[in-house]
């Protein structure tokens, strides 16, 4: 990463004119000395109309003017992402029909500093994002791109294929590619300047971005500079009615954390577990009534800072070589706040004469761990620790191992600041072998690199220093800077700030890094002659690919357990593969000009594939469009796709995490019986108190909703296939000028895919049929706490559900897509422009082992089903051009209703129905059928400036409450869905564009 650090050293994302001055400089330079010809690839743009009739489009590498696509491809204008004001790639993307929302700006709890899009819901590891056609850096060990690093700002429109093209463009396109292009020939001064604020007066974005270009040698060469800076605000949770109390899924009343204040205790101690009284002097033995409301604390919208520069360049040497080059460079800074730490689930020895301890709670401890009176007593006042002065055993020390549940609101929440830093670097040359066949040869290179930085969180060897402290205020350990804390106490009372200091102080820091290295050729052109009056097409060429991604943490952030609340470790990954491609194209037009087939062509592909990690693949495609008349074509499209796995899914270690339960099989109050009680006692050591906790009914709900799972890479993993066909029809008839509508149906089938079973796939295979002799309810499947006999705790003793990663997969999806477009003059002065774009889903399933349940998720909601995916989606806009400089736009967004997971309901029972003392009647079963309107006015106030004015859900729509536990925490959050719903409300934006 040796390139990546020189600039970063070189750049201060606050010092603008400092970038301005050196990393400008640079990115002209390399441009001019690499004398591009094109800013990008040519699959992706039309080319140059004054040198060519060849129209190149995503999805093939051939060109045709007369090419009718086999594969559907939409697109979004940039002109659009004006009329919406969008300042992300992320942000309009998770909004297609075809897609559903994953990690983004409005995930906070689960956001890992990145913003990815997932393409048919069937996983964002199975598309592919592109920049002018080519494959851009990744941001982690998944291989996926980070698309707050796109440069919106140079962005042209975006194509998105939904559907396989892994015959074009190699691995991961499964569910198809998104493909941003980049404004060609950019000639003069562009200056966007935009401020976003919600109606609450919190979330303000500004953003400013700069695009210089000019051409030059008589348009034979071009420059592009690009310079932008974007500042995004949080919008809290607790400044949201729906969002500022937590309300439980299942039963309507308030939710939170049992790591709560006064915080609550875990044996040993009359009736197991209880929670500290109001007075802070007794525990309230097999009470728990008073969880922390983690909520107000946590976040809507994440704090958000990037820099970017963009830089491209050509120049046409001769007719028969053209150079060119491109440079992209953005440093991003994403914010994750969440609520203030604590001890939370983990076993702690703490001393009986510890002087935080009320004497209250101290004789209660004396009571579960049966002493006398006299030993309590002389257990509490011994002024020494394990040790006498004179070094023997001090007989009247007693040691408690015991969990003391308490939040450490004194302490601050827990952030993560991510700093995302990245350059992607193109050069290449093209131009004519001869007058009908062209050559192209490209190379990329990029690096990025990912700094998590954690503050806020308790170090365990330090909070166990801590706790072991003497009467006379100072620890056993005697470790410089240790002082007692206070895990009893009530709020504001966690000790001295010494002790929080000492506690809290350490950061921790993740570094993720990446690298990528590609060379393309391909020839392209016709051979001359064909079966109809258009010759064949053709394309050719080889690809070399190579990637490198590690993940390195501190000590602290490696080993399970030593960092307290972060939600498991993160283990060094080092991996890197290369595969080298050999691909082919044909369009064959068989008919043209004849009755009932005006035109008739036939499209073939393939690609062999050599992967370092996963052998070799063949993939292959097959379709052809058919224009029976003019205007009306129908056309298909077969293709056998592949995915070899990733980096991470290959090398990451096994690791304990966590994952989302409301509900344990084997909770109490009620002590489970026969079949279930000999399920549960596999999960847990036999004689161990979680043992007892399992027959006493003492075993409590899942902590929060949040359980322990252990999983990681599998170095044996495989690739895996997929068969994805399209049908559908394209209709833009000469009697309605203007009118274009298409219709598609889409399939695709994924076998041998890397996958682990669901939460809910590994409970159900214990308990629908719970025993002492089902192998799935045995300790290498399900390992319980042996202190609380929970699935969470300490991730060093309680792995919780393990879920294995294998090739024992299967994915289904398949659904309809429409596309309608209509302009038309309604008076010689008044213009009208009418879109639509939506897609109905029939199903989307997913079965993690032969034996396990064939998932569906369309139209449901649930742990299990991740983020929301509605049955029909839908995007129509319709504008209004008065006197063609001034425009009037609505954008109605609508997703059809969701209901709770129906093997969710067996599962975990239903969800909460009736009045909730937090928000009155609810049906936390159901999310209904919402809809979104968005209202823009454009106004070219001159040949040089434009005002472009929005409001965001305009009718300032509420998402639907249902709880926070009934999904899993990356997206169900703050009581709702924020991915998929809107959680800011209405919003104003105004932007004003300069061009020169």
């Amino acid at each position: 990463m040796a390139y990546l650090s020189r600039i970063r050293d070189w750049i201060n994302m606050r010092n603008y004119s400092n970038l301005k001055a050196s990393v400008a400089p640079m990115v002209l330079g390399l441009a001019m000395v690499s004398a591009p010809a094109f800013a990008q690839d040519q699959d992706i743009q039309e080319a140059d109309t004054a040198s060519s009739n060849v129209i190149v489009v995503t999805g093939s590498r051939i060109s045709n003017p007369n090419l009718e696509l086999s594969s559907p491809v939409g697109v979004v204008t940039s002109e659009e992402l004006e009329l919406r004001q969008t300042n992300t790639a992320e942000q309009f993307l998770r909004e297609l029909p075809s897609a559903i929302p994953t990690t983004g700006s409005a995930v906070n709890n689960g956001n890992g500093g990145s913003s990815f899009v997932n393409l048919r819901g069937i996983g964002s590891q199975r598309n592919l994002v592109l920049l002018d056609g080519r494959r851009f850096v990744p941001a982690d060990t998944t291989g996926r791109v980070d698309l707050n690093s796109i440069p919106l700002a140079v962005i042209e429109r975006t194509d998105v294929l939904t559907g396989g093209a892994t015959t074009t463009y190699g691995a991961d396109a499964i569910s198809g590619v998104i493909n941003f292009i980049t404004k060609r020939d950019f000639a003069g001064v562009e200056l966007n300047v935009s401020e976003q604020i919600t109606e609450e007066g919190d979330g303000n974005v500004f953003r400013a971005d700069m695009t210089i270009g000019a051409n030059f040698d008589d348009g034979r060469g071009n420059v592009v500079l690009s310079v932008g800076y974007q500042d995004q605000d949080a919008i809290y949770q607790g400044d949201r009615s729906f969002g500022e109390f937590n309300v439980s899924s299942f039963n309507g009343q308030a939710g939170g954390s049992s790591n709560a204040i006064p915080a609550v205790i875990v044996g040993p101690i009359p009736g197991g577990f209880g929670q500290i009284a109001p007075d802070g002097q007794t525990v309230q033995s097999g009470v728990f009534d008073r969880p922390f409301n983690f909520n107000p604390f946590n976040i809507f919208l994440t704090p958000f800072e990037r820099f970017n520069v963009f830089g491209s360049a050509r120049y046409e040497i001769n007719e028969n070589v053209e150079l060119y080059s491109q440079a992209a460079f953005s440093k991003q800074t994403v914010a994750t706040i969440i609520a203030p730490g604590g001890s939370f689930f983990n076993n702690y020895d703490i001393n009986l004469n510890n002087p935080t301890i009320p004497v209250g709670i101290a004789n209660q401890f004396c009571t579960g761990l049966g002493l006398t009176a006299a030993q309590c007593l002389a257990g509490r006042t011994t002024p020494f620790g394990p040790t006498l002065a004179d070094g023997s055993a001090n007989p009247d020390f007693v040691n408690i191992n015991t969990q003391v549940r308490r939040r450490t609101i004194e302490a601050g929440t827990r952030d993560s600041i991510y700093v995302s830093t990245l350059f992607n670097m193109v050069v290449g040359a093209r131009g004519d072998i001869t007058d009908n066949i062209r050559y192209d040869i490209s190379g990329t290179y990029g690096e990025s690199e990912r700094i998590q930085t954690q503050t806020g969180f308790a170090r365990r060897s330090r909070l166990d220093d801590s706790l072991y402290a003497l009467p006379d205020g100072t620890c056993i350990s005697g470790n410089a800077g240790c002082a007692p804390i206070n895990l009893f106490g009530l709020e504001g009372d966690l000790g001295s700030q010494a002790a929080i200091d000492y506690v809290f102080s350490l950061n921790q820091q993740v570094i993720t890094s990446t690298s990528i290295a590609t060379v393309n050729g391909s020839i392209t052109g016709d051979l001359g002659f064909g079966l109809a009056e258009t010759p064949i097409q053709f394309a050719v060429g080889g690809e070399y690919r190579s990637f490198t991604a590690s993940r390195v943490s501190d000590d602290a952030s490696k080993t399970p357990g030593a960092v307290v609340g972060a939600g498991g470790a993160a283990p060094d990954i080092f991996g890197s593969y290369d595969v080298y491609d050999a691909f082919g194209e044909l369009s064959i037009p068989v008919f043209e000009g004849e009755s009932f087939a005006e035109s008739l062509t036939i499209d073939l592909g393939a690609r062999y594939s050599d992967y370092s990690t996963a052998g070799t693949e063949f993939t292959w495609k097959a379709g052809g469009s058919w224009e029976v008349i003019p205007g009306l074509t129908f056309r298909g499209n077969y293709q056998r796709s592949s995915r070899a796995p990733n980096i991470g899914e290959l090398f990451a270690p096994v690791s304990t995490g966590l994952s989302n339960l409301a509900n344990d099989p084997c909770q109490g109050p009620v002590a489970p019986t026969g079949s279930l009680l000999a399920a549960c006692l596999l999960q847990v050591p036999a004689g161990s108190p979680g043992a007892a906790a399992v027959q006493n009914g003492t075993v409590l709900p899942p902590a929060a909703g949040q359980i322990n799972i252990t999983a990681g890479g599998n170095p044996l993993l495989g690739t895996e296939t997929a068969k994805t066909w399209t049908v559908g029809v394209a209709f833009q008839p000469d009697a309605i000028p203007g009118l274009s509508l298409t219709v598609d149906y889409f399939n695709i089938k994924v076998t041998d895919a890397v996958s682990a079973p669901t939460v809910g796939d590994a409970i159900a295979a214990c308990f629908n049929a719970p025993s002492g002799t089902n192998p799935f309810c045995g300790s290498d499947f399900i390992s319980r706490n042996p202190n609380t006999g929970g699935l969470d705790g300490d991730p060093s003793n309680t792995k919780g559900l393990v879920l294995q990663q294998s090739n024992l997969g299967k994915i289904a999806t398949d659904g309809v897509d429409v596309s309608l477009r209509y302009n038309t003059d309604l008076t010689d002065n008044i213009g009208l422009a009418l879109s639509f774009d939506g897609t109905w889903t029939n199903k989307n399933k997913f079965q993690a082992t032969p034996t396990g349940l064939d998932r569906e998720c369309v139209g449901y909601y649930s742990v299990n089903c991740g983020s929301p995916q509605s049955e029909f989606a839908f995007s129509q806009r319709t504008s209004l051009t008065f006197e063609e400089d001034f425009t009037m736009s609505l954008r109605w967004r609508y997703l059809s209703a969701l209901i709770q997971e129906p093997q969710d309901v067996v599962d975990n029972g239903a969800a909460f129905i009736g009045n909730s003392p937090l928000f009155g009647d609810v049906d936390f079963t159901k999310i209904p059928a919402e809809s979104y309107f968005d209202l823009s006015g454009q106004w070219d106030v001159s040949e040089n400036v434009l005002i472009t004015l929005t409001v965001q859900n305009l009718f300032d729509n509420k998402p639907t409450v249902v709880g926070s536990d009934i999904g899993s925490t990356s997206f169900n959050s703050g009581n709702v869905y924020p991915s998929s719903y809107d959680a800011q409300g209405r919003r104003y934006g105004a932007s004003v564009k300069f061009k020169f």
